[in-house]
């Protein structure tokens, strides 16, 4: 059998499945078209069970994880995956032999995966998804021992990079300053829903519960995306402006969504058919995509 002759490219992903995360199946995509043989490492997740499985012509390698809670509990789930993906990356090198190896935080400590592959001359690329010191505050709310050892692994990861991808001007300019890279070595890489994906469909008036407009939110729910704000600020609407007219959809999944159905429950304002509804999984997020007001 012919070897394929390609060029490969490693990309390594910990914080979501894929191609449940859009920006790095989005590259992933744009490799393969560029004439790159394509392999992904990400963990498990709903609808993205299978250990290894080929989409598109992408080879995706999964690994088990688990939801950690507390900033202990994230050392320990950030350190078994770590250990998982270097074992992988080491399986899909002995077979495409690639490059480039992608690190796509967070967490910041792919760059140790690189090191050893650096030794084989393979080039190491930092997707620069979040900036993890301040994540990391606005998660738990404070600084400390683990704070700093967040800090030090980001500056090693840009270190370590040949390459930075960054998602918009202000984390190439972090990447610059407070990476210390330089400006010809980071890039602004912007990626955007896939609108042939995207179809309107037919209106279907029930979903809006009997009301005039649907106000829909996609997205994972985690404490730093800020959803905590945003039921308050249906409270805020629905109660002292009388936002009778409008019902509000959340879909998503994420150790926040118990902690804003309670919220919103104690508010007032959780109810499924008419005001606010919370949905998990995910996957029923195409339908109402198509169909909401906002």
């Amino acid at each position: 059998m012919n070897r394929d002759s390609r060029p490969g490219v490693c990309i390594i992903v910990e914080n979501q499945p894929v191609p449940f995360d859009r920006r790095v199946w989005q590259e992933a995509q744009a490799l393969l078209a560029a004439g790159y043989r394509v392999s992904i490492i990400s963990p498990k997740g709903p609808g993205c069970e299978a250990n290894t499985e080929t989409l598109e012509g992408i080879d995706i390698y999964r690994h088990w994880t688990w939801e950690a809670h507390g900033r202990v509990g994230y050392v320990f789930e950030y350190a078994f995956a770590l250990a998982v993906e270097f074992y992988l990356a080491w399986k899909v090198y002995a077979r495409s032999r690639f490059r480039i190896i992608q690190g796509c935080n967070s967490p910041d400590t792919i760059f140790l995966i690189a090191l050893a592959f650096k030794l084989l001359g393979v080039q190491f690329v930092f997707d620069h998804h979040d900036l993890s010191p301040e994540l990391y505050e606005a998660k738990f709310g404070r600084r400390g021992l683990i704070y700093k050892m967040v800090r030090l692994a980001e500056r090693l990861t840009f270190r370590a990079a040949d390459l930075s991808i960054a998602t918009n001007e202000s984390y190439r300019q972090i990447a610059i300053e407070r990476g210390g890279m330089k400006p010809e070595s980071v890039l602004v890489v912007q990626t955007c829903a896939d609108l042939s994906e995207v179809s309107r469909g037919q209106p279907k008036p029930e979903l809006k519960g009997g009301k005039r407009h649907m106000v829909l939110f996609v997205g994972v729910m985690e404490r730093q995306d800020g959803l905590r704000l945003l039921v308050e600020s249906i409270e805020y609407l629905v109660k002292h402006k009388r936002r009778e007219d409008t019902r509000f959809v959340l879909i998503g999944s994420g150790t926040e969504l118990p902690i804003l159905k309670t919220l919103a429950t104690q508010s007032g304002v959780y109810c499924p058919t008419s005001k606010l509804a919370l949905i998990c999984p995910p996957p029923m997020c195409a339908s109402r995509r198509t169909r909401s007001t906002l």
